[in-house]
């Protein structure tokens, strides 16, 4: 049960850090528009990982409660 909440913990910690490090960049940056969107590309790329991430944890979580 502590695990669950642990991973929850952190992957929720990880997603506002992208958002605070990865998305403040895109839209405050003073560079040019293909530097932006290349970091709104990395950004994206996070969130999906994260996504992934917290999708494999959910199934493999509730295949070991069978």
């Amino acid at each position: 049960m502590f695990m669950k909440y642990l991973i929850y913990t952190v992957l929720i910690i990880a997603a506002l850090l992208v958002t605070f490090f990865g998305l403040g960049p895109v839209l405050f940056a003073d560079g040019s528009f293909a530097e932006r969107m290349i970091t709104l590309l990395v950004v994206v790329l996070c969130y999906a990982l994260l996504a992934l991430a917290f999708i494999y944890w959910i199934k493999r979580n509730r295949e070991s409660k069978r």
